[in-house]
């Protein structure tokens, strides 16, 4: 797996103006076109320089990064895009939702939800050679999750660049209330099922998220140091998905079961 440069490529006006044009489709709740054609292609240091802006516009107004997630943590979504890696974007505060709390349509634009598990640190993870070891001392406990992806981008026809820029999609999310220490799970083979009015309408399991969650975590930690937000004691990183996202259905509840967790439900309020 490639490491990624995080220096852009080129110093384009386009930036700045692409970070613009995301934050107010956020406020407006109108979406934007894609922005991949306006940028060179494929190039991600350019897509992760429009989200640095987005997240330092978000910090100047208060809010407080609490966490990442890890995106594209499946093989097959990887070769689909062209990438050999997963990308990363940012949680702040105000993202997260408690357990069975309805959501306001007004707070999301064109929402999907997916589960994973999603770890909490004890511990700093600021050094440059972090091993797999000093992910597992530095995790805390983990709970099962669901993220409510969210899309800037008009009807989701999204590349590499577009996500990334875009906070890699970001939304909300919703936090398991039963903590579980590592070694009492077996995280690579603990199997997910999502229900919706007791359908099943997406599964998977722990090895679809990079062969383990683990290994997005130990990805994200050494890729955080080299971008100069390394994870910290108290944060919040959703691992990846487990299997299928699902297009949300207002008025609707999505539960996440994941073995060994318990379960996790995401609720949306009617139109």
């Amino acid at each position: 797996m490639s490491d990624l440069t995080l220096a852009p490529r080129l110093d384009s006006a386009e930036i700045p103006l692409l970070a613009d044009e995301l934050q107010r489709a956020a406020i407006t709740r109108i979406p934007c076109a894609p922005i991949a054609a306006r940028l060179p292609a494929g190039d991600l240091e350019a897509a992760y320089a429009v989200q640095e802006i987005g997240t330092n516009r978000a910090l100047a107004e208060g809010r407080i990064l609490s966490g990442r997630k890890i995106g594209i943590t499946s093989k097959a979504v990887q070769k689909q895009l062209g990438v050999d890696q997963p990308d990363y974007g940012m949680l702040f505060d105000d993202m997260g939702v408690p357990d069975g709390w309805e959501i306001a349509p007004d707070r999301l634009i064109q929402p999907k939800v997916e589960a994973e598990i999603a770890f909490v640190l004890g511990a700093d993870l600021t050094s440059e050679h972090i091993t797999l070891a000093d992910v597992m001392s530095a995790v805390e406990y983990a709970v099962v999750a669901i993220e409510i992806v969210d899309s800037r981008i008009a009807e989701w026809r999204i590349g590499i660049v577009d996500t990334i820029a875009d906070n890699a999609s970001s939304g909300l999310y919703v936090l398991g209330n039963r903590p579980r220490r590592l070694d009492s799970l077996d995280l690579r083979m603990s199997g997910m099922a999502m229900f919706n009015r007791g359908e099943l309408v997406s599964s998977g399991v722990g090895a679809a998220c990079l062969g383990h969650p683990l290994n997005a975590v130990w990805w994200l930690a050494r890729t955080m140091v080299r971008a100069n937000r390394p994870l910290h004691a108290g944060d919040t990183v959703l691992s990846g998905a487990l299997g299928p996202m699902v297009a949300v259905k207002f008025g609707e509840t999505y539960e996440a079961h994941v073995d060994g967790f318990g379960s996790v439900r995401a609720c949306f309020a009617a139109n």
